[in-house]
């Protein structure tokens, strides 16, 4: 019978998306460890889990965690060798994207128009349904004034994408000097690297449409 760290790491490997311990818990519970009454250890998964990135720590691959869970991907630093497989280049995206991704990010809950007022420039519509469509931004509610406008806030696909396990791990805004800054930080965040999806990667897009007030 594999040890437990096997079997999780087994499990990691095998999945298409991060895994938590408390799902890596529920899966093992399915199946019988050892005895029939025996029952998955949350603690076990775990410490199992911190055995396997100990264990990971100087190599290549590492085990990290995001905000869905545990995830092997190749560490960052070799994402530029492991574009050289690929074709594909990586999506582009402007500047005023990012920025009202950073704003949502920041400043959550927020309307459209709490986004322009704050960049000084009109939000595009083509930007907002790019970062729904990419699963980064979802609308929580509406603001209670005329019209009712969405109130947009950041998903856990965006914290995943960007290597975070929360919000508090981005950059204190009292570090950058405006939201370009901020923006372009985003892009050195990202797993570029992924084992399950090693074509994941950002690029941004030089725009001039950047202004802020």
């Amino acid at each position: 019978m594999p040890e437990l760290d096997e079997i999780v790491e087994a499990l990691l490997f095998a999945s298409d998306k991060p895994l938590s311990a408390e799902r890596l818990t529920k899966l093992l519970d399915e199946r019988v460890l050892s005895v029939p009454d025996d029952k998955a250890d949350l603690s076990a998964v775990r410490k199992a889990l911190t055995d396997i990135q100990a264990r990971y720590n100087a190599g290549v691959l590492q085990l990290k965690e995001v905000a869905s869970g545990y995830r092997f991907q190749v560490r960052t630093e070799f994402s530029d060798w492991i574009s050289l497989l690929f074709e594909e280049k990586p999506q582009r995206y402007s500047r005023a994207l990012l920025e009202t991704l950073v704003i949502i990010a920041y400043r959550q809950p927020v309307t459209r128009g709490d986004i322009e007022e704050i960049r000084g420039v009109a939000v595009s519509s083509q930007i907002i349904k790019t970062l729904q469509e990419r699963e980064w931004i979802r609308i929580i509610g509406h603001k209670d004034i005329p019209g009712k406008p969405g109130l947009y806030a950041t998903t856990r696909q965006f914290l995943d994408y960007f290597n975070l396990i929360s919000l508090d791990q981005l950059p204190p805004l009292a570090e950058v000097r405006d939201l370009a800054e901020v923006a372009h930080s985003l892009k050195s965040m990202v797993v570029a690297t992924e084992v399950d999806d090693s074509t994941s990667q950002l690029s941004v897009a030089d725009d001039t449409e950047a202004t802020v007030h």
